[in-house]
Parts: structure tokens; sequence; C-alpha cells
């Protein structure tokens, strides 16, 4: 394995852990707007 493969899937993993802690925060977001 290659350090730019390696450097790769460091990004892809940290966009990934991104994205998913932006979706969860909307989703919590958009659940105190609807119900609260």
């Amino acid at each position: 394995m290659y350090l730019g493969d390696l450097l790769l899937m460091t990004l892809c993993m940290l966009i990934l852990v991104v994205c998913v802690l932006v979706g969860v925060a909307f989703l919590t977001l958009l659940e105190r707007k609807v119900l609260g």
C-alpha cells in the first residue's frame, strides 16, 4: 500500500464521519423543530 492510498482512505473516512455527524445534527434539529 502506498502513502497516497493511505492518505486517500483516511480522507474518505474523515469525510464519511463528517457527513454522518452533519446528518445526525440535521435530524436532531429537524426533530426539535417538529416536536417543539
